[in-house]
């Protein structure tokens, strides 16, 4: 019963520092469209920080499992898993956006001159 409730703690951390991880990719994006490119940046890299912790967390649930099913896969592995994919997505997309929105003042500068 102990070892299910470890479980469960570990899969919400996971979650946890999945969900900040898109969470600071999407304020990035704002701060980006707002031209706050410190701002943009620094939340990248919160974001990064974050799917690096709940990465590792997925690792050591892999690992434990060693490919055998020893850890059951229920509703909530798949949930905090989704998560782990879906802000990683989000932070790579994010990360292209930004570069777009640069470019895009860079060309406005160049052109207003």
């Amino acid at each position: 019963m102990q070892e299910m409730q470890e479980m469960e703690s570990t899969v919400m951390e996971l979650i946890i520092h999945a969900g900040e991880a898109r969470s600071s990719s999407m304020q990035a994006l704002q701060a980006a469209r707002k031209h706050h490119w410190q701002e943009a940046d620094a939340l990248l890299a919160s974001a990064r920080d974050a799917a690096r912790e709940a990465h590792k967390i997925q690792t050591a649930l892999i690992g434990a499992d060693e490919g055998c099913g020893k850890i059951p896969v229920n509703l909530i592995m798949v949930h905090a898993q989704d998560h782990l994919m879906n802000a990683m997505l989000c932070r790579d997309l994010v990360e292209e956006l930004i570069y777009l929105h640069r470019q895009v003042q860079e060309l406005s500068k160049t052109h207003l001159q």
